[in-house]
Protein backbone atom coordinates (compact mmCIF):
# COMPACT_ATOMS: atom_id res chain seq x y z
CA UNK A 1 0.00 0.00 0.00
CA UNK A 2 1.15 3.37 -0.41
CA UNK A 3 1.37 6.23 2.69
CA UNK A 4 -1.88 7.35 1.59
CA UNK A 5 -4.05 4.55 2.19
CA UNK A 6 -2.69 4.44 6.03
CA UNK A 7 -4.55 5.62 8.42
CA UNK A 8 -2.16 6.48 11.64
CA UNK A 9 -1.36 9.37 13.63
CA UNK A 10 1.93 10.32 15.24
CA UNK A 11 3.97 8.43 12.69
CA UNK A 12 6.95 7.21 13.74
CA UNK A 13 10.32 5.85 11.81
CA UNK A 14 12.70 3.64 12.88
CA UNK A 15 15.27 2.19 9.97
CA UNK A 16 16.96 -0.65 10.55
CA UNK A 17 19.17 -3.79 8.78
CA UNK A 18 17.69 -1.89 5.52
CA UNK A 19 14.13 -1.51 6.18
CA UNK A 20 11.75 1.20 7.49
CA UNK A 21 9.15 0.32 10.31
CA UNK A 22 6.80 2.97 10.32
CA UNK A 23 4.17 2.75 13.75
CA UNK A 24 1.59 5.39 14.68
CA UNK A 25 -1.81 5.46 16.63
CA UNK A 26 -4.20 3.29 14.76
CA UNK A 27 -6.57 6.23 13.49
CA UNK A 28 -10.12 3.96 14.09
CA UNK A 29 -9.60 3.71 17.76
CA UNK A 30 -7.73 6.63 18.79
CA UNK A 31 -10.30 8.82 20.79
CA UNK A 32 -11.76 5.43 22.65
CA UNK A 33 -11.36 1.64 23.89
CA UNK A 34 -8.10 -0.06 21.39
CA UNK A 35 -5.98 -3.19 22.00
CA UNK A 36 -3.23 -2.63 19.80
CA UNK A 37 -0.36 -1.39 17.55
CA UNK A 38 0.81 -1.87 14.17
CA UNK A 39 3.74 -1.91 12.19
CA UNK A 40 3.93 -1.14 8.71
CA UNK A 41 7.49 -2.06 6.54
CA UNK A 42 9.26 -0.99 3.20
CA UNK A 43 12.34 -0.70 1.40
CA UNK A 44 11.87 1.98 -0.18
CA UNK A 45 9.44 4.30 1.94
CA UNK A 46 6.71 4.25 -0.91
CA UNK A 47 5.26 0.95 -0.88
CA UNK A 48 4.40 -0.62 2.44
CA UNK A 49 3.52 -4.09 4.15
CA UNK A 50 1.32 -4.14 6.55
CA UNK A 51 -0.98 -3.41 8.82
CA UNK A 52 1.66 -6.25 10.83
CA UNK A 53 -0.04 -6.09 14.54
CA UNK A 54 2.98 -5.48 16.70
CA UNK A 55 1.55 -5.56 19.74
CA UNK A 56 -1.58 -6.89 21.29
CA UNK A 57 -3.39 -6.71 24.83
CA UNK A 58 -4.63 -10.02 25.51
CA UNK A 59 -6.62 -8.75 28.24
CA UNK A 60 -4.05 -8.88 30.85
CA UNK A 61 -2.72 -5.42 29.97
CA UNK A 62 -2.85 -2.55 32.26
CA UNK A 63 -4.85 -0.21 30.42
CA UNK A 64 -7.82 -0.23 27.84
CA UNK A 65 -8.11 2.91 25.53
CA UNK A 66 -6.23 5.55 24.02
CA UNK A 67 -3.48 3.50 23.34
CA UNK A 68 -1.15 6.48 21.17
CA UNK A 69 1.80 7.36 19.54
CA UNK A 70 4.07 4.39 19.92
CA UNK A 71 8.02 4.93 19.18
CA UNK A 72 10.58 2.08 18.61
CA UNK A 73 14.33 2.60 19.48
CA UNK A 74 17.08 -0.13 19.22
CA UNK A 75 19.24 0.30 21.96
CA UNK A 76 21.56 -2.69 23.04
CA UNK A 77 20.40 -5.24 21.13
CA UNK A 78 16.54 -4.81 21.99
CA UNK A 79 13.75 -3.20 20.45
CA UNK A 80 12.09 -0.91 22.89
CA UNK A 81 8.63 0.91 22.51
CA UNK A 82 7.49 3.85 24.28
CA UNK A 83 3.87 4.32 24.14
CA UNK A 84 1.09 6.36 26.02
CA UNK A 85 -2.05 4.81 27.72
CA UNK A 86 -5.40 5.50 29.79
CA UNK A 87 -7.46 2.81 31.70
CA UNK A 88 -10.21 3.10 34.20
CA UNK A 89 -9.29 4.90 37.36
CA UNK A 90 -5.41 6.11 36.30
CA UNK A 91 -4.06 8.88 34.58
CA UNK A 92 -2.72 8.61 31.06
CA UNK A 93 1.30 7.96 30.96
CA UNK A 94 4.09 6.36 28.90
CA UNK A 95 4.97 2.88 29.51
CA UNK A 96 7.91 1.10 28.21
CA UNK A 97 7.26 -2.65 26.59
CA UNK A 98 10.38 -4.66 24.92
CA UNK A 99 10.53 -7.13 21.99
CA UNK A 100 13.56 -8.94 20.20
CA UNK A 101 12.01 -8.21 16.98
CA UNK A 102 10.89 -4.51 15.33
CA UNK A 103 7.95 -6.27 14.37
CA UNK A 104 7.21 -7.36 18.11
CA UNK A 105 5.53 -8.95 19.53
CA UNK A 106 6.20 -6.10 22.35
CA UNK A 107 5.44 -7.02 25.61
CA UNK A 108 5.23 -4.86 28.65
CA UNK A 109 8.94 -4.00 30.64
CA UNK A 110 8.18 -1.42 32.69
CA UNK A 111 5.89 -1.54 35.85
CA UNK A 112 3.16 0.21 34.21
CA UNK A 113 3.41 3.85 33.20
CA UNK A 114 7.06 5.63 34.21
CA UNK A 115 5.80 8.78 33.48
CA UNK A 116 4.23 10.10 37.27
CA UNK A 117 1.34 8.69 38.16
CA UNK A 118 -0.47 11.26 39.93
CA UNK A 119 -0.01 13.30 36.17
CA UNK A 120 -1.79 12.77 33.15
CA UNK A 121 1.13 12.69 30.60
CA UNK A 122 1.94 11.63 27.27
CA UNK A 123 4.08 11.35 24.12
CA UNK A 124 7.33 9.79 25.40
CA UNK A 125 10.14 9.82 23.60
CA UNK A 126 13.65 8.57 24.51
CA UNK A 127 16.65 11.14 24.87
CA UNK A 128 20.75 10.52 25.08
CA UNK A 129 22.63 12.70 26.63
CA UNK A 130 26.12 13.33 25.21
CA UNK A 131 27.09 11.29 28.99
CA UNK A 132 25.72 8.76 27.57
CA UNK A 133 22.38 8.84 30.01
CA UNK A 134 18.74 7.64 28.59
CA UNK A 135 15.97 10.42 29.29
CA UNK A 136 12.14 9.98 28.60
CA UNK A 137 10.93 13.23 27.53
CA UNK A 138 7.20 13.70 27.49
CA UNK A 139 3.88 16.17 28.27
CA UNK A 140 2.61 17.07 31.18
CA UNK A 141 -1.07 17.04 29.46
CA UNK A 142 -2.82 20.46 29.16
CA UNK A 143 -6.33 18.92 30.59
CA UNK A 144 -4.47 19.08 33.83
CA UNK A 145 -2.03 21.47 33.72
CA UNK A 146 -3.83 24.50 32.01
CA UNK A 147 -0.86 25.46 29.78
CA UNK A 148 0.58 22.05 28.39
CA UNK A 149 3.91 21.42 30.13
CA UNK A 150 7.44 19.53 28.22
CA UNK A 151 8.94 17.95 31.50
CA UNK A 152 11.63 15.11 31.05
CA UNK A 153 13.10 12.22 33.74
CA UNK A 154 15.82 10.13 33.52
CA UNK A 155 15.33 6.85 33.06
CA UNK A 156 17.88 3.53 34.55
CA UNK A 157 20.05 1.87 32.16
CA UNK A 158 17.54 -0.76 31.32
CA UNK A 159 14.81 1.86 30.24
CA UNK A 160 12.61 0.06 32.48
CA UNK A 161 12.28 2.91 35.46
CA UNK A 162 12.82 6.13 36.71
CA UNK A 163 15.85 7.20 37.67
CA UNK A 164 15.37 10.82 39.06
CA UNK A 165 12.15 13.32 39.27
CA UNK A 166 10.67 14.90 36.49
CA UNK A 167 12.02 18.55 35.64
CA UNK A 168 10.42 21.14 33.67
CA UNK A 169 11.83 22.50 29.95
CA UNK A 170 8.78 25.14 28.74
CA UNK A 171 5.43 25.20 28.17
CA UNK A 172 3.37 25.42 25.37
CA UNK A 173 2.53 29.50 25.47
CA UNK A 174 6.15 29.97 25.16
CA UNK A 175 5.54 29.75 21.37
CA UNK A 176 4.34 33.23 20.02
CA UNK A 177 2.82 31.28 17.36
CA UNK A 178 0.58 28.83 20.20
CA UNK A 179 -3.39 29.55 20.40
CA UNK A 180 -5.19 28.21 22.89
CA UNK A 181 -8.03 25.60 22.29
CA UNK A 182 -11.27 24.62 24.02
CA UNK A 183 -11.68 20.67 25.22
CA UNK A 184 -15.38 18.89 25.44
CA UNK A 185 -14.91 19.79 29.10
CA UNK A 186 -15.39 23.04 28.30
CA UNK A 187 -11.60 23.81 30.06
CA UNK A 188 -9.33 26.49 27.54
CA UNK A 189 -5.20 26.00 27.53
CA UNK A 190 -2.41 25.57 25.61
CA UNK A 191 -1.45 21.91 23.83
CA UNK A 192 1.38 20.47 24.19
CA UNK A 193 2.17 17.01 22.48
CA UNK A 194 4.78 14.83 20.75
CA UNK A 195 7.96 16.02 21.54
CA UNK A 196 10.89 14.70 19.79
CA UNK A 197 14.57 15.37 19.94
CA UNK A 198 16.77 15.83 17.41
CA UNK A 199 20.43 17.07 17.27
CA UNK A 200 21.98 18.36 14.01
CA UNK A 201 25.58 18.14 12.66
CA UNK A 202 26.93 20.83 14.45
CA UNK A 203 25.79 19.81 17.74
CA UNK A 204 22.67 21.69 18.22
CA UNK A 205 19.48 20.11 20.26
CA UNK A 206 16.66 20.85 18.65
CA UNK A 207 12.91 19.31 20.38
CA UNK A 208 10.01 19.43 17.76
CA UNK A 209 6.94 19.30 18.97
CA UNK A 210 3.08 20.30 18.53
CA UNK A 211 0.58 22.21 19.39
CA UNK A 212 -2.00 24.63 17.17
CA UNK A 213 -1.74 27.74 16.07
CA UNK A 214 -3.69 30.10 13.19
CA UNK A 215 -3.34 27.43 10.87
CA UNK A 216 -4.47 24.66 12.73
CA UNK A 217 -2.37 21.92 14.22
CA UNK A 218 1.38 22.80 13.99
CA UNK A 219 5.18 21.65 14.18
CA UNK A 220 6.82 23.27 16.37
CA UNK A 221 10.37 23.59 17.38
CA UNK A 222 12.79 24.92 20.10
CA UNK A 223 16.17 25.02 20.77
CA UNK A 224 18.43 24.29 23.56
CA UNK A 225 21.46 27.12 24.00
CA UNK A 226 23.51 24.87 25.54
CA UNK A 227 22.66 21.39 23.39
CA UNK A 228 21.81 19.53 26.22
CA UNK A 229 18.50 18.77 28.28
CA UNK A 230 19.47 21.50 31.13
CA UNK A 231 19.79 24.05 28.73
CA UNK A 232 17.04 27.06 28.07
CA UNK A 233 14.98 26.06 24.84
CA UNK A 234 13.65 29.28 22.97
CA UNK A 235 11.19 28.25 20.26
CA UNK A 236 12.06 29.35 16.90
CA UNK A 237 9.93 29.30 13.50
CA UNK A 238 7.49 25.91 13.32
CA UNK A 239 8.22 23.77 10.61
CA UNK A 240 4.86 22.85 9.58
CA UNK A 241 1.77 25.24 10.31
CA UNK A 242 -1.20 23.87 7.56
CA UNK A 243 -2.96 21.26 9.85
CA UNK A 244 -0.15 18.96 10.48
CA UNK A 245 2.17 17.47 13.01
CA UNK A 246 3.16 15.44 16.14
CA UNK A 247 6.55 15.12 13.89
CA UNK A 248 9.62 13.14 14.10
CA UNK A 249 13.23 13.41 12.16
CA UNK A 250 15.26 10.42 10.40
CA UNK A 251 17.81 10.05 8.12
CA UNK A 252 17.09 7.40 5.15
CA UNK A 253 19.46 4.97 3.87
CA UNK A 254 21.10 7.43 1.71
CA UNK A 255 21.74 9.98 4.02
CA UNK A 256 19.26 12.29 3.64
CA UNK A 257 16.74 13.87 5.80
CA UNK A 258 13.45 13.86 6.56
CA UNK A 259 10.26 14.94 8.51
CA UNK A 260 7.28 12.78 9.09
CA UNK A 261 4.21 13.88 10.50
CA UNK A 262 0.18 13.22 10.12
CA UNK A 263 -1.95 15.38 8.43
CA UNK A 264 -4.79 16.54 8.39
CA UNK A 265 -5.58 16.61 11.78
CA UNK A 266 -9.24 14.70 11.65
CA UNK A 267 -10.27 11.59 12.98
CA UNK A 268 -10.23 9.02 10.17
CA UNK A 269 -8.50 11.15 7.78
CA UNK A 270 -4.63 11.17 9.51
CA UNK A 271 -2.11 9.84 6.78
CA UNK A 272 1.78 10.23 7.58
CA UNK A 273 3.38 12.66 5.60
CA UNK A 274 7.04 12.72 4.29
CA UNK A 275 8.96 15.78 4.05
CA UNK A 276 12.62 16.17 2.85
CA UNK A 277 14.57 18.49 5.10
CA UNK A 278 18.02 20.01 5.22
CA UNK A 279 19.84 21.55 8.32
CA UNK A 280 21.03 25.02 8.09
CA UNK A 281 23.15 26.53 10.46
CA UNK A 282 21.55 24.25 13.15
CA UNK A 283 18.27 24.62 12.47
CA UNK A 284 15.96 22.54 9.85
CA UNK A 285 14.37 23.91 6.97
CA UNK A 286 12.03 22.12 4.18
CA UNK A 287 12.92 21.68 0.68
Amino acid sequence: MKSNQINIRDPFVLLHEGKYYLYGTRGETCWGEADGFDVYVSGDMENWEGPIECFHNDGTFFATKNYWAPEVYFVNGAFYMLASFKGEDMCRGTAVLKSESPLGPFFLHSDGCVTPGEWECLDGTLYQSPAGKYYMVFCHEWVQAGDGEICAMELTEDLSAPAGKPFFLFRASEAQWAQPVRHSSGKVGHVTDGPFLWRTEDGTLLLLWASFSDGGYTQGVAVSDNGDMDGHFAQISPLFEKDGGHGMVFRDKGGKLWLTLHSPNKHLQERPHFFPLQEEKGKLARL
